[in-house]
């Protein structure tokens, strides 16, 4: 999953979905902020076929950057009339205080370590290079035809989304993606958010996760007791090779990537 999430290769994820099940996904996801009802309970949840908005966007990646916490973005923070008379004022809950934990501290770490991986060696690798920082972690998106570009990312201290595409949805072009058109812009945003910021160091994993095979796993599951594989053969972190999971034939894995694409309407 690391690899595939650094790559976009989107597969992967379906097998996720698949393995787990679209109904619990679609439960699932309104803990970050979403709309259960525009993300139809189907396979293409795992490509991004539902519908959002950049703010419930920032919303859902804040619980990765924050550790697990759901924090309710707001547009305006105080009201005052002409005396200077406060009349409103927003007062949100703060990650580890009052907010709500919506993800374990475990998973959450695990999943911030991927999203790190997706700047240091994947897709968003351009925001590393600009920025020189280390503490940056995100994933780049490209919906179906290039209608829509995406970069969600973080530090751990301030979060903001890139989107690009029409007001009436059409193409940006065939060959454009999240990485090319929106990461950039928010390279661009984030190079004077985090001017004199210092840099944050590296998250401590919380108790319970242990770095088996060269990966952050539960500890429970560093012997080879977790789900070994969704498709692909790959064993499970410190867990040893043997005959039952050995990597897919080049036949077999093009015949299973034709029965997923079938899925969606043709190979």
């Amino acid at each position: 999953m690391r690899r595939a999430l650094a790559k976009s290769k989107n597969l992967v994820s379906v097998r996720i979905l698949r393995a787990i099940g679209t109904q619990y996904a679609q439960d699932y996801i309104t803990r970050f902020g979403f709309d259960a009802d525009k993300h139809p309970a189907y396979l293409p949840m795992a490509l991004g076929s539902g519908s959002v908005t950049p703010l419930q966007m920032a919303a859902a990646y804040s619980v990765f950057a924050n550790g697990g916490y759901r924090v309710n973005p707001f547009l305006i923070q105080k009201v005052v009339d002409a005396r200077g008379n406060v009349l409103s004022e927003t007062r949100p809950a703060r990650a580890g205080q009052d907010a709500v934990r919506v993800l374990d501290a475990r998973t959450a770490f695990i999943a911030d370590s991927m999203l790190r991986d997706v700047v240091r060696m994947g897709t968003a690798n351009l925001a590393k290079q600009r920025l020189g920082r280390n503490d940056l972690a995100g994933k780049t998106g490209t919906t179906n035809d290039a209608v829509d570009a995406w970069f969600a990312g973080y530090t751990p201290g301030l979060v903001a989304i890139a989107w690009m595409g029409y007001d009436q949805p059409k193409s940006l072009g065939v060959r454009e993606t999240g990485g090319g058109l929106a990461l950039p812009i928010w390279v661009g945003y984030m190079s004077h958010a985090l001017k004199g910021v210092p840099e944050i160091p590296e998250r401590q994993p919380p108790e319970g996760v242990v770095m088996a095979g060269g990966d952050w796993t539960f500890e429970e599951n560093a012997g080879g007791a977790g789900v070994a594989s969704v498709g692909l053969g790959d064993p499970w972190p410190g867990k040893a090779d043997s005959g039952a999971s050995q990597p897919q034939s080049p036949a077999d894995a093009e015949a299973e990537k034709k029965r997923v694409l079938e899925m969606f309407g043709g190979a």
